[in-house]
């Protein structure tokens, strides 16, 4: 006969195994970002290639700003501004601290050597700032709902645009030609973008040692900003974002910090945000044009075309409005027309977004295709 103390202590789950299981959907991430660099980006050739790591930018935007207007029920705007942020300080890091530590601002070193690690960095160092922007942006907008928090975050995103835009180079041009450290056609500020930021896109065979692992990184990314969304939406933080999005009143009344919850969401959205825009700055000109208004915009529209707290629902989106355009090349004089009518189609059949607040698998359509039938939904 066990003791009560022995039968407890059979009871109790390995903590061990558990960690090694939570960790098992990260390993599964590394895996496909490694495939994704090593196998299908040298076999499609640069250009799908970088459609490819478009794609994981997509989804990292997408997944990060359903956090703040998925779960939390606010209405942000500024997701193109928290990205302009992380874009520009990866750039300057990588750009002027390649300079200092190896003389160049090339590329340094192989798959996961110096240059590569330096760039990762760079990335999350970006993100951390952006956080500490959406900080800045969340704590002044507590008491702001709806559209007016809309309008706080959309002026956000263009100050930091002008700002930018206004200005010059943290070097001057001159000065820094005159101590070999700037090409002739690099400009690090102003409206002109920066330029000359080492470029991860190009896919190589794995066995080259050129260090371009932007895809690798960029799907490690993605898959840490899933996995962190999923937890979240599962955990007790994410149903009090939950209750705030439903009832911000209620949520108080029954013991929720709201003005925590929602900094919280911002914080956690812009600092992904910031490292896509480290990601996005290294892989063309950064330039504060892109980054603006319309990238706020089209990054909303993939959180609601997916379902608004559906994080496959936002991956879809992303994927799909990210290779929508590319497929519709054919059809150049008509293509945004047909991107345009196809958006309005989708949302008038389907006004809750692809997946509503479920996720994918949760879906009725997707019950009845793998047999997962509840008892209302039996014949």
């Amino acid at each position: 006969m066990k003791t009560l103390a022995e039968r407890t202590a059979a009871q109790r789950p390995n903590v061990a195994l558990t960690a090694l299981l939570s960790l098992a959907p990260l390993a599964v991430g590394v895996i496909a970002a490694f495939l994704l660099q090593a196998v299908l980006a040298p076999a499609v050739g640069p250009f799908y290639a970088k459609l490819v790591l478009d794609v994981g930018i997509a989804i990292l935007l997408s997944v990060s700003l359903n956090i703040v207007n998925g779960f939390a029920g606010q209405f942000s705007l500024g997701h193109g501004g928290f990205m302009l942020v992380g874009g520009y300080t990866a750039a300057y890091l990588t750009y002027y601290g390649s300079i200092a530590l190896w003389g160049t601002a090339e590329i340094h070193g192989g798959f996961m050597e110096g240059g590569d690690i330096f760039f990762m960095v760079a990335c999350v160092v970006g993100g951390i700032v952006a956080a500490l922007a959406g900080l800045l942006v969340g704590l002044p907008s507590l008491r702001l709902r709806g559209d007016y928090l809309a309008i706080v975050t959309l002026g956000f995103g263009e100050i930091m645009r002008v700002v930018i835009q206004r200005t010059g180079d943290v070097l001057p041009v001159a000065e820094a030609k005159q101590k070999g450290m700037l090409g002739s056609l690099t400009n690090v500020g102003g409206s002109l973008g920066f330029t000359d930021v080492p470029q991860y896109v190009s896919p190589t065979p794995w066995l080259e040692k050129t260090g371009h692992a932007g895809i690798f990184f960029t799907y490690i990314f993605v898959a840490i900003c899933v996995v962190v969304a999923f937890r979240l939406k599962a955990s007790s933080n994410g149903r009090a974002l939950l209750a705030v999005r439903e009832n911000e009143v209620a949520a108080e009344a029954m013991g929720v910090v709201t003005a925590r919850a929602k900094v919280t969401a911002f914080v956690m959205a812009a600092f992904f945000a910031g490292i896509a825009g480290g990601l996005f700055g290294h892989q063309s000109t950064l330039s504060p044009s892109e980054l603006g208004f319309q990238k706020s915009i089209d990054i909303v529209i993939m959180v609601v075309l997916g379902g608004m707290g559906s994080i496959s629902g936002a991956v879809l989106a992303a994927i799909v409005l990210t290779l929508l355009p590319e497929a519709l090349r054919n059809f150049s004089q008509y293509r945004m027309i047909i991107y345009a009518l196809s958006l309005i189609a989708i949302m008038i059949a389907r006004p809750q977004g692809l997946f509503g607040t479920k996720e994918i698998w949760e879906t009725t359509w997707w019950r009845r295709l793998f047999g997962r039938r509840t008892k209302a939904e039996a014949p």
